[in-house]
């Protein structure tokens, strides 16, 4: 080849009419790039537009103007959560946690001055983008600081027993509702979902004596429930026993007051007969005293003096057996 042909093959104008062509390309392509902004179904994106808010885009593919409009992708459709005194490793089946580090979260003062170590998490969602942007700097951080504060305001109202026993969920469903009165009056576009406490218990130098405290409560309300158990056991059935005698000594006075007016209605009607004819009636009452009176007498013998003669007085036994028809 010869000097004459690569110079031409080398030309210059060749290769700067090509390069300029190639730049153009390269640029159109950062160009396009940088103007389609894809938003993800749980996101919506505030565009900047020098600096100044412009506009929110939902879901979907976006052209932004390049080198002057800038896009934030918002998270409004997923749940968040800000975790206190501990961090979550790694989340599956069997979640770790780390805790070394946080000891400054999650230790807090009660309000009878004992320390208690309580780890909680705060779930979240973002409503409004343009306050979370806009209203107050850096929102997560401060979510993070409102939270610490309202769950120590909440802790310090209260004793050490109520923040580790029974007291759990009602400081959980106080520092909820704390939380939200704060990012209402910070504007900060947050709703807070749910406060749970992760775990509450005391420093580790004075675990065991926490520990035996509560053992002697869980006793206590032990006994206490065995207690009533036999209370109301006992007490119903000696009660049911008690209603039962009094309800049988009524019935017995009832019968007995009954049969006392009975018998005096009855001497009563008696004794008018007897004014009327004395006679008639002694008469009466003699035989019907007889006639209860014989048949339990059984069989009579009267003999006389020397018993030489028997007389049978009445056969009754045999007259109540065989009656007469």
């Amino acid at each position: 080849m010869s000097d004459k042909q690569f110079e031409i093959n080398v030309n210059p104008d060749w290769i700067k009419k090509y390069l300029f062509k190639i730049v153009l390309v390269v640029a159109a392509v950062i160009v396009l790039f940088s103007a389609v902004k894809t938003v993800g179904p749980e996101e919506e994106g505030v565009v900047i537009q020098l600096g100044e808010y412009n506009r929110t885009v939902n879901p979907g593919l976006n052209f932004i103007i390049p080198f002057a409009e800038t896009m934030y992708k918002i998270p409004v459709q997923r749940q968040l959560k800000q975790e206190f005194g501990f961090r979550t490793s790694s989340a599956g089946t069997q979640s770790e946690y780390v805790k070394s580090g946080f000891g400054d979260e999650s230790m807090m003062l009660t309000g009878d001055l004992n320390l208690t170590d309580v780890e909680w998490v705060v779930q979240y969602r973002i409503v409004n983008s343009y306050n979370y942007l806009f209203k107050v700097r850096n929102a997560d951080k401060t979510l993070n600081d409102m939270s610490e504060a309202a769950m120590r305001k909440i802790v310090g109202d209260r004793t050490v027993n109520e923040v580790l026993t029974v007291g759990r969920q009602e400081i959980a469903t106080s520092v909820e509702i704390l939380l939200q009165e704060l990012c209402d009056e910070y504007e900060n576009g947050i709703r807070i979902d749910q406060v749970v406490l992760q775990d509450v218990n005391p420093p580790e130098p004075v675990k065991p004596s926490f520990n035996a405290v509560n053992e002697a409560q869980q006793e206590r309300e032990t006994l206490i429930n065995e207690a009533e158990a036999d209370y109301n056991r006992v007490i119903p059935r000696a009660r049911g026993i008690a209603d039962e005698t009094i309800q049988l000594a009524e019935a017995y006075a009832l019968n007995r007051i009954n049969g006392a007016r009975g018998e005096a209605e009855r001497f009563n009607s008696v004794y008018a007969a007897y004014i009327k004819a004395p006679e008639v009636t002694r008469q009466r009452l003699y035989l019907e005293t007889l006639e209860k009176v014989l048949p339990k007498i059984g069989n009579t013998i009267i003999t006389d003096e020397t018993g030489s003669n028997v007389l049978p007085l009445l056969n009754l036994n045999k007259a109540i057996q065989n009656p007469t028809p």
